[in-house]
C-alpha cells in the first residue's frame, strides 16, 4: 500500500487513473440506479456494445475514438429507444441484433485501418492508465450534463420508474423521459469506456447501484451510495491491481462482483438472524 501511495504522489499518469475512476462512478452511480431500479440493463448493453462501431469509423478516418463513442452512443440510445416503444415483440431480437451489428462494424473499420494499433483494443477491456488530460475534461463535462438533467427531471424520472402507466396518467411525457433516460445512459457508457472497456462497462454501471439497493430503496440514497461504492471499487481495483501489475478495468469490476456477493450474503444472513430472534420470542410468549 505505501508503495502504492508514493507511486501516485509521484505520478501524473496514476493520479488521473484515480480521478477518472472518481469522476466515472459520479455518472454511474446517478444513471445505474436508474438502470436497476427500470431494469433496463439489457437496453444499457445494447446502446455499450453499439458503441464501438462509432468508435472504428472516427479512428478509421483519424479521428479519437473516444470521440466517436459519444455520436454513436447517443445514436444507440435513439434506436433503442424506437425498439423499445414500437417494436416490444421483437425487442430482445433487435437489440440483440444491434449489439452484434455494433461490434461487428466497428471491428471491420479497425481492420480495415492502415496502421492499425493494438493500442485500440484498450477501449474494448479499458485502459485507465493512458487517461489524458483531455479525456478527464470530457468526463467531467458529461457529469455535468448527468447532474444537471437528474436534477431538472428527478420528480418525473423517479415515476416512470416505479409505476409508469401513473406517471401516465398523470401527464407525464413517458416516452420523451424514456428517450431521456436512454440518452444518460449513453453518456455514462461513454464515461466508463476509458475505464473498464465496452466489454466491462456493464458491470461498474448495475454493480455499485445493485449493491446500494441492499441498504435502501429510496432512489436518492441508492445514488448517493452507488456513487460511493462505485469510488471505492475504483480506488480499491487501482490500488490491487498496481504492484503485480494486473488489468485495473478488470481488477475493478472483480471487487465490484466481490462487494456485491459479500453484502448479499451478509444481508442474507442479517435477516435469517432477525426471523430467527422473531421466531423465538413469538414461542417464549
Amino acid at each position: 500500500m505505501t508503495e502504492f501511495f508514493g507511486a501516485l504522489a509521484a505520478h501524473s499518469f496514476l493520479q488521473h487513473a484515480l480521478l477518472a475512476g472518481l469522476l466515472a462512478s459520479i455518472g454511474c452511480g446517478i444513471i445505474g440506479a436508474f438502470v436497476v431500479v427500470r431494469r433496463i440493463s439489457f437496453l444499457a448493453g445494447g446502446i455499450a456494445h453499439a458503441v464501438l462501431a462509432g468508435m472504428g469509423i472516427v479512428y478509421f478516418f483519424g479521428g479519437a475514438p473516444l470521440y466517436g463513442a459519444l455520436p454513436a452512443a447517443v445514436i444507440a440510445a435513439l434506436v433503442i429507444a424506437i425498439i423499445n416503444r414500437r417494436f416490444k415483440q421483437y425487442e430482445d431480437t433487435l437489440v440483440a441484433a444491434l449489439w452484434s451489428l455494433g461490434i461487428a462494424i466497428g471491428i471491420v473499420f479497425i481492420s480495415s485501418t492502415p496502421g492499425y494499433s493494438v493500442d485500440l483494443l484498450g477501449y474494448l477491456f479499458g485502459n485507465i492508465l493512458l487517461v489524458t488530460e483531455a479525456d478527464l475534461i470530457l468526463m467531467a463535462i458529461l457529469d455535468g450534463v448527468i447532474l444537471l438533467v437528474t436534477a431538472l427531471y428527478y420528480k418525473q424520472l423517479l415515476a416512470i420508474c416505479f409505476d409508469e402507466e401513473f406517471a401516465r396518467v398523470r401527464g407525464v411525457r413517458v416516452e420523451l423521459l424514456h428517450v431521456l433516460l436512454l440518452i444518460m445512459v449513453a453518456l455514462t457508457v461513454v464515461l466508463l469506456v476509458k475505464v473498464v472497456g465496452l466489454i466491462l462497462v456493464m458491470a461498474l454501471l448495475t454493480l455499485p447501484a445493485a449493491t446500494a439497493m441492499q441498504f435502501s430503496r429510496s432512489l436518492l440514497k441508492i445514488m448517493g451510495l452507488a456513487m460511493i461504492f462505485g469510488g471505492l471499487i475504483c480506488s480499491t481495483g487501482l490500488w490491487l491491481s498496481y504492484t503485480p501489475d494486473l488489468p485495473a478495468g478488470a481488477t475493478m469490476v472483480i471487487t465490484a462482483a466481490v462487494l456485491y456477493v459479500l453484502v448479499l450474503l451478509l444481508t442474507a444472513f442479517y435477516k435469517t438472524r432477525r426471523r430467527r430472534q422473531g421466531i423465538e420470542e413469538m414461542a417464549k410468549r
